[in-house]
């Protein structure tokens, strides 16, 4: 075991052998961090928090009570193969969050960037990879192997299937069950998951310009009455666009997927 003199402990907490606590790190009452555990600068664990399986989480991180981060995946196919989770700086897990390990099939690791809220009752399963400032929301919960992309917004009590992928900047609403690729700034709504539009809000909100905004509402538009399949219109797009918005819903439509995609009504 290897804390940190700068690190507060609280007596009731347990800090198996082998664990790492980084400077300033406050670790709460009834907490239990695992052997495998390296906690950077300034985490916070407040109480009852359950920090398991070789995780990393980095700076400034704070996980409130009862989150179980870093326990085995819910995968019947898991050997207890040597997996991992990587967590980066400022990330919030609120009551009751719920992360997992890799699996080996799936490339063995889970991975969560920087700066992302995930809202009590919510849960990142095995081999997911979630980018930057990501919201997920009340209960929202994330099958295997997933990928979403920053700045997306996962809403209350949705689900997406495994494999999905959701392009950085959509949104996601409420009791939304997501079965196919979303593209970047896509608004999806409705019980079925439905592809309903685009993100305007969160594009002004990120002080994405006037002109790749109406640069966006075009592409989206081709994309919904275009001549041609789906993708076939996305290449079109690439070739016409000038845009780096729109070009990064060609990449994200033309790259390699398991699933299809919500396409525009």
């Amino acid at each position: 075991m290897a804390v940190h003199p700068g690190a507060r402990i609280h007596p009731s907490a347990v800090i198996e052998d082998g664990a790492e606590i980084g400077d300033g790190c406050v670790i709460g009452p009834f907490c239990t961090v695992g052997p495998d555990v390296r906690l950077g600068p300034r985490v916070h664990l407040k109480s009852h928090a359950v920090i398991a399986g070789r995780t990393t989480i980095g700076a400034e991180c704070v996980v409130f009570p009862f989150a179980c981060i870093g326990e085995i995946p819910q995968d019947l196919k898991f050997r207890g193969e040597k997996t991992r989770l990587e967590i980066g700086e400022r990330n919030r897990f609120r009551e009751g969050v719920t992360v997992n390990i890799g699996t080996e099939g799936g490339g063995g690791v889970t991975r969560i960037g920087d700066d992302c809220l995930f809202m009590s009752g919510s849960h990142v399963a095995h081999d997911v990879q979630v980018g930057n400032r990501v919201v997920f929301v009340h209960s929202a919960a994330v099958a295997g192997h997933c990928t979403i992309g920053d700045d997306v917004i996962i809403g209350g009590l949705s689900g997406v299937q495994q494999f999905v992928r959701i392009g950085a900047g959509a949104i996601i609403g409420g009791l939304c069950k997501v079965t196919n690729d979303v593209i970047p700034h896509g608004l999806v709504q409705g019980p079925r998951g439905r592809l309903d539009g685009l993100n305007l809000v969160g594009l002004k909100r990120r002080g994405v310009s006037r002109d790749d905004i109406t640069a966006l509402r075009a592409a989206y538009q081709m994309l919904a009455q275009g001549e041609g399949a789906f993708q076939d219109r996305a290449r079109r797009l690439g070739r016409e666009t000038e845009s780096d918005h729109v070009r990064q819903i060609v990449e994200f439509v033309t790259a390699g997927s398991d699933r299809s995609f919500l396409t525009p009504g």
